[in-house]
C-alpha cells in the first residue's frame, strides 16, 4: 500500500482544517517546502498535496510553493484543490507532479473528467469527498444529491483509474476513518481507492490494506505524533 504524507497549503503554509472548516485552522509548519522534506527523511515516497486556496478562491498563489516541493526530488506528488481546466492539469505536470486530483469540476463537468482521464491516464485521479454519503464540493460547502458511492461508480464507467475517497465528518477528527466505505468502494472493478479522512492508528493502516487500499493518506495523525510516518512506511509502504 502506497501511504501519501497530506501538505495541505493555504497561505503558502501546511495547515490542517477540521472537518474541511477554514474558520477551524490549524497551521502546522509556516515552511512546506520543509515539512516536505522531513517526511523525504522519514522515508516517504509520496506526498499528496492540497491547495487549499485554490479550491476556496480559484488562485494559483501557492503554485511556486508546490513547484519547490518537486524540485526537492524524491516524491511523487499528487496535488488537488482548485484543477478546473486542462491548462491547470498541464502547468502542474510540467513542474513535476506526478498526478493531479480533480474534484469539483469532476462533478460539474463530467465530460470533462471522461475526457481528461483518457487524455492523461494514470496521471489523472478524482478526488470524492463525501458529506453523509453524498458527494459533496467546492471546498466542502456544497453537498449535492449524488451519492458518492454512485459517483465513483460512474467514474469507473467512464474510465477513471484512481479515487481518492474522502468522508469528510471524519477527516482532522482523530476519530478513525470510515472502513465499511472503503469495503463498499473495493468492490467496484477497475478502480484503485485510495483512503482519506480520520485515519488515527497503525491499526488502521492495517486494516486498510488487508482489505486491498491502493493508497492511503495521512495527515493530522502525523503532525500530532499519533502515527509515526517513519514506523508507518516501515511496516506498510509498498
Amino acid at each position: 500500500m502506497k501511504l501519501y504524507p497530506a501538505i495541505d497549503l493555504r497561505g503558502s503554509q501546511a495547515v490542517r482544517l477540521y472537518q474541511g472548516d477554514y474558520d477551524q485552522m490549524t497551521v502546522y509548519n509556516a515552511d512546506p517546502v520543509a515539512q516536505a522534506r522531513q517526511f523525504i527523511e522519514a522515508g516517504a515516497k509520496y506526498l499528496h498535496v492540497v491547495d487549499l486556496d485554490g479550491a476556496k478562491d480559484d488562485t494559483t498563489a501557492n503554485m511556486q510553493t508546490i513547484a519547490a516541493i518537486a524540485r526537492l526530488g524524491g516524491l511523487k506528488i499528487e496535488v488537488g484543490g482548485g484543477i478546473r481546466d486542462e491548462e491547470r492539469i498541464r502547468q502542474y505536470l510540467e513542474l513535476g507532479v506526478d498526478r493531479c486530483i480533480l474534484g469539483t469540476v469532476a462533478v460539474k463537468n463530467f465530460a470533462f473528467t471522461e475526457q481528461m482521464a483518457k487524455t492523461y491516464g494514470t496521471r489523472i485521479a478524482v478526488g470524492v469527498d463525501m458529506k453523509n454519503g453524498l458527494v459533496a464540493v467546492n471546498g466542502w460547502k456544497e453537498v449535492t444529491p449524488e451519492p458518492g458511492v454512485a459517483f465513483c461508480r460512474r467514474c469507473a464507467a467512464a474510465g477513471v483509474g484512481a479515487i481518492i475517497a474522502t468522508d469528510i465528518s471524519r477527516d482532522g477528527t482523530m476519530q478513525g476513518t470510515n472502513l465499511e466505505l472503503y469495503r463498499e468502494l473495493l468492490t467496484i472493478p477497475g478502480i484503485e481507492v485510495t483512503a482519506s479522512g480520520g485515519i488515527a492508528r497503525m491499526e488502521e493502516l492495517a486494516e486498510l490494506q488487508a482489505m486491498g487500499c491502493h493508497a492511503a493518506i495521512l495527515g493530522k495523525s502525523i503532525y500530532t505524533g499519533a502515527i509515526d510516518l517513519a514506523d508507518a512506511v516501515r511496516r506498510y509502504q509498498a
